[in-house]
């Protein structure tokens, strides 16, 4: 590897740690044995593929955050209007009663441990099991929030839900499931650009109409990730402002994109078209 300038690279290592950053440069390695790299590899380059992966999980919790804020407000709206406003409490809507008495007691548990203002309000001046539902909502993870809309029935209410970004329910189900796996890996500052996932999200298979044509079947990177945060950022926040960002990152930090598995003439895809403002 090619060491521009020793002091650099002295400084990010003692701040990223050499461990941390070998995970970087092994696209780099010609022989993973011997760890001899491809001739003309520069310290740069890996430093460069470092920082890009850092600020794409940083905007892909942006988008993620969005998303979460959305369906809790669905779940919370559908759940309070077709259920009311204690309709958490409600076993009979739930697909499986011991997970439901799960998802209760983590719940309880939030509410329970947090200082917000809104809910020490709840809980001293009304008399009851748990504040409603859109409040509680507001204390919900984003992985609590997936497992309480999976174990909902199917009902009006569920599909209500998915018909907010045109989707199936089962879709939308493991797309919440998908992105709160993304999310950890994202707040826990863990390699993204590159990585296989466990959980991957179902592709839409009728609606919303094309979409599925714009994923990649069969993969477990990143660019049907990617393809499904566009959708819901479309549906959520028609002026955003993300996809010129995410563009703008790939450009910048000149990535190959086939590591996250994109399919060649990907610019090409409507779902990558800046849509008209």
């Amino acid at each position: 590897m090619i060491i521009e300038d020793a002091a650099t690279a002295q400084f990010y290592l003692q701040h990223l740690s050499y461990y941390r950053l070998s995970a970087y440069w092994l696209p780099f390695e010609a022989d993973h044995v011997t760890h001899r790299f491809v001739p003309g590899t520069r310290f740069s380059d890996v430093l460069n593929l470092y920082v890009f992966d850092r600020e794409l999980r940083l905007l892909m919790l942006d988008a993620i955050e969005r998303v979460e804020v959305s369906a809790r407000s669905q779940w919370a709206y559908q759940m309070a209007h077709q259920h009311g406003p204690h309709a958490h409490l409600d076993s009979s809507l739930a697909s499986n009663r011991h997970h439901w008495e799960q998802n209760l007691a983590a719940l309880i548990k939030e509410v329970n441990r947090s200082d917000e203002t809104f809910i020490r309000h709840l809980k001293y001046t009304y008399a009851e099991a748990l504040p409603p539902v859109w409040a509680v909502c507001e204390v919900m993870s984003l992985g609590q929030l997936s497992r309480w809309y999976g174990n909902l029935r199917p009902m009006p209410a569920r599909r209500s839900i998915a018909g907010a970004y045109d989707v199936d329910q089962r879709v939308l189900q493991s797309w919440l499931h998908h992105l709160t796996h993304v999310r950890n890996f994202c707040a826990h500052h863990s390699r993204l650009w590159n990585r296989e996932f466990t959980i991957t999200p179902l592709l839409p298979r009728h609606k919303p109409a094309g979409l599925a044509a714009q994923c990649r079947v069969g993969s477990r990177r990143l660019h049907n990730t990617l393809v499904i945060l566009l959708h819901c950022m479309d549906v959520i926040a028609p002026h955003h402002h993300w996809r010129a960002r995410l563009k703008a990152l790939l450009s910048r930090h000149g990535i190959q994109v086939a590591a996250m598995d994109f399919p060649a003439a990907w610019e090409r895809m409507p779902i990558w078209q800046e849509v008209a403002r």
